[in-house]
């Protein structure tokens, strides 16, 4: 997994494998449709709180997911700091939990905007 920001959205893209066992695509949502943005440092612990999920779920090592309801995306490793962000106009996508490195700095690129 790899999340990116370019000038006008936010990607999340995903290694084929990923997109296999997590019964999902790739992301991108406009900047402009991103709120709420937020660093989580247990995201693990956060994704314990989201209900049933689809997909990949190695609990406390690796997500790649979706609620049943089809409103969150899931993509975590254990160890790493996650971007937490909530989407609007994307039907039925409502919120995306991404584990990355630079959760921090990306979070701060968004914010800045």
């Amino acid at each position: 997994m790899h999340v990116r920001v370019t000038d006008d959205s936010i990607e999340v893209l995903l290694a084929r494998w990923e997109k296999i066992v997590g019964l999902m695509k790739d992301i991108s949502v406009p900047l402009a449709d991103v709120t709420d943005v937020r660093v989580v440092g247990s995201p693990m612990r956060e994704a314990r709180g989201t209900g049933l999920k689809a997909g990949l779920r190695l609990p406390g090592v690796y997500f790649v997911a979706r609620t049943i309801r089809l409103d969150q995306a899931i993509i975590l490793k254990r160890g790493l700091p996650a971007l937490s962000f909530s989407v609007r106009n994307h039907p039925p996508l409502e919120r995306v939990l991404v584990s990355t490195p630079d959760a921090k700095g990306l979070a701060r690129r968004i914010g800045s905007r």
